[in-house]
């Protein structure tokens, strides 16, 4: 690869890539798919399967419940596992067509690793649509050679390969409609951004984060009646979110729906395994008030464990919930402000990946893996704007070691060991991450106050993209 020098607004045209050195990066990043698809994945995929085989036996408009007063709380069966939903419908929806395919080949729909294939590659078949999807939005607009630094960066960045074929998350279902909502509202396709939105929310809650910021690339892109698109956007939403609920409905399970996936933001754990702000509180306070029983470098040194929002309730101190949702609120805030005059889909995906590296960090009972949706996100920004690029590798990199250092390679494989760095080394992690969204927020404001360079040419206020 070769760089071009940096024009004096600090942007650059991306660094090339040949179409040769793509297809190798491309062949190697499915040939290390395909290796790790039969993995177990995490503890997560063994819920999927039980959803899926649910949705085929019980039906999926049943999955969260029906009816009751107060809404009865849904119970899915598969052999002796027992688990309720807390997913948005399309997750279901998507879970049920694997398990069709896979009950052609296994009646039984016996559990072995052709059954961790079939739930996991929906997964991968999104992560080739998300690169294609990059390729083709940031090769149009910023030339081929951009084009296809974007699509390799998301093709082989390990936390995108660790989150999807090794570990099994959801995300890149999610990642897929949400980057395709940002690019058609940036390019005033209101129909489209809200349609695609919805989808990405019903397939994970958190793809919420990024409606501000298509609400935002609507008005910009749409002036001077940019409330017009966002009518449209809003009218397109809704008509996807009643067609996706209409069998719930029809069921009488829409509050059992709404019960079931609003359990999210009733999980009782400060950290949820994130490396995170609340992940470093975790550790001072399991640390001080151990000390004075295990002594101070036995408490200090320990490996660190999920700390319950009610334990730190009921040792007197403030509701952190209530906390972390104003910090998650004013970043958002902050983050919108200085993106406002945006019109360029670089930066209000940048704007976009802030926000989710925002909630990643300030809010209560996080994910191991809710740090997926950035990277994508990042990667069409750093396409055209280096700067952003040193971010997106440091995000990369703190994505893949959270989920490696809390899951490893998945079940029935060996956990790295966190005490090597005395201090668990999840907690220094969190300490990094806290230092990168220091700098990822001075860089996103920095980059809001340049122009992108398009075809060589700083362009103040860009167009859609």
């Amino acid at each position: 690869m070769s760089t071009p020098a940096a024009d004096r607004t600090g942007t650059a045209r991306c660094t090339d890539i040949s179409h040769r050195r793509f297809r190798v990066l491309f062949i190697a990043g499915l040939l290390i798919r395909l290796v790790a698809l039969p993995f177990e994945g995490t503890e997560d995929v063994l819920v999927w399967k039980t959803w899926s085989y649910g949705a085929l036996n019980q039906g999926v408009s049943r999955l969260y419940g029906v009816g009751g007063q107060p809404p009865e709380r849904g119970l899915v069966r598969w052999g002796d596992r027992l688990t309720t939903v807390d997913y948005p419908p399309i997750a279901l929806y998507e879970l049920a067509a694997s398990g069709v395919v896979y009950r052609l080949f296994s009646p039984s729909f016996a559990n072995n690793r052709w059954l961790n294939v079939a739930i996991k590659l929906p997964g991968v078949l999104a992560e080739i649509a998300l690169t294609w999807l990059l390729f083709v939005v940031v090769g149009r607009r910023y030339g081929r050679p951009a084009g296809l630094w974007a699509a390799a960066a998301c093709w082989v960045n390990p936390a995108m390969i660790l989150a999807g074929s090794l570990l099994g998350y959801l995300d890149a279902l999610m990642a897929l409609p949400a980057l395709g909502s940002i690019a058609a509202a940036a390019l005033n396709a209101p129909i489209a951004a809200g349609a695609l939105l919805a989808i990405a929310c019903l397939t994970k809650l958190q793809a919420i984060f990024i409606l501000p910021v298509v609400a935002l690339a609507l008005w910009n892109a749409g002036r001077p009646t940019g409330a017009k698109a966002i009518i449209a956007g809003a009218v397109s939403a809704a008509a996807v979110s009643v067609v996706v609920l209409l069998p719930y409905v029809v069921a009488g399970a829409s509050r059992n729906v709404l019960q079931g996936v609003s359990s999210l933001l009733r999980h009782d754990m400060l950290s949820a395994d994130a490396a995170n702000v609340w992940w470093v509180i975790t550790y001072v306070m399991r640390a001080s008030y151990a000390a004075g029983e295990l002594g101070a470098w036995a408490a200090w040194t320990m490996t660190m464990r999920i700390l319950g929002i009610s334990t730190i309730v009921k040792l007197g101190y403030p509701n952190p919930r209530p906390i972390a949702t104003l910090s998650i609120f004013a970043a958002t805030a902050w983050a919108l402000w200085r993106a406002r005059r945006a019109t360029d889909l670089p930066l209000l995906s940048a704007a976009c990946a802030f926000i989710v590296h925002a909630y990643f960090m300030l809010g209560v009972a996080v994910h191991e893996n809710h740090l997926y949706l950035a990277v994508p996100l990042l990667t069409l920004a750093a396409a055209a704007r280096p700067r952003l690029r040193p971010i997106l590798f440091g995000l990369s990199a703190v994505s893949a070691l959270n989920l490696y250092l809390f899951f490893g390679f998945g079940r029935g494989l060996p956990l790295p060991p966190r005490n090597l760095t005395i201090v668990d080394t999840t907690v220094i992690l969190a300490l990094l991450n806290c230092a990168l969204f220091v700098w990822h927020a001075r860089t996103f404001s920095r980059e809001c106050s340049e122009p992108v360079a398009v075809g060589g040419h700083a362009q103040a206020g860009g167009t859609q993209l």
